[in-house]
């Protein structure tokens, strides 16, 4: 398979790491000062770039009738318009906040507990997520998802990076120099507290993802998920 990159930082370079291991071919490479590119000879395209060149490089997938799979966070207030645009175009997408094929159980688990716990009111909610200093957005998009999610089975009603007030999630998030990421969400009481966390140990796993999901996309039209990929949920 022939894949373009649409970012080329340290994501980017491990996402083609792996792609080489199996045994695919890196056909483009996009980085900040690329001007223009040419997608004629791209089967899929991976996309970790910026907040800011996400949405275009996405439609310019959709324009050329590439398969795109997108893990840059930080331009969401634009994916409702993304989804519009890819099924009017009959363009091929797939989004996730976290390719890792581990913080995707991480997300059914995080849903599990969530409804479990959603008729102990005793328990107050709190999550941490730790990046590498270099990561631009914060929360991150992996932890915004995690909180949507307890948010619809809680007494919570949004999230927030501030003192939280009733009814806000708090979300702690740090940046720590070389941590691929880190997640943790935590069910305190006055007796106990039970907490789920994940912790990925090189950016490697967020890549295997992202390959994994540009094979399996391969031929298909539509929006997906990961929990596509993993027949999960």
């Amino acid at each position: 398979m022939k894949i373009g990159l649409l970012g080329y930082g340290k994501m980017g370079k491990t996402i083609e790491k792996i792609a080489l291991q199996r045994q695919h071919e890196i056909v483009l490479k996009v980085d900040t000062n690329t001007a223009h590119y040419n997608l004629e000879d791209v089967d899929v395209a991976i996309d970790f770039s910026t907040p800011d060149a996400a949405v275009d490089n996405i439609l310019k997938c959709f324009s050329h009738n590439v398969p795109v799979i997108s893990g840059t966070t930080g331009w969401l207030h634009h994916y409702d318009e993304v989804i519009a645009l890819c099924k009017e175009r009959e363009g091929t997408f797939l989004y996730a906040s976290n390719f890792s094929l581990g913080v995707n159980i991480f997300f059914e688990l995080n849903k599990t507990l969530s409804k479990l716990m959603a008729n102990l009111p005793e328990y107050n909610i709190s999550m941490e997520e730790i990046h590498h200093t270099q990561k631009l957005d914060a929360p991150s998009g992996t932890a915004i998802s995690l909180a949507e999610d307890i948010i619809m089975n809680s007494k919570y009603g949004t999230w927030t990076l501030d003192a939280a007030k009733p009814k806000e999630l708090h979300i702690n998030a740090k940046r720590i120099e070389d941590v691929p990421g880190t997640h943790e969400v935590n069910y305190t009481s006055e007796v106990d507290t039970i907490s789920i966390k994940h912790t990925a140990h090189s950016r490697e796993g967020f890549a295997l993802g992202a390959v994994i999901a540009a094979e399996w996309i391969a031929g298909k039209k539509g929006v997906f998920s990961m929990k596509d990929v993993l027949n999960i949920g």
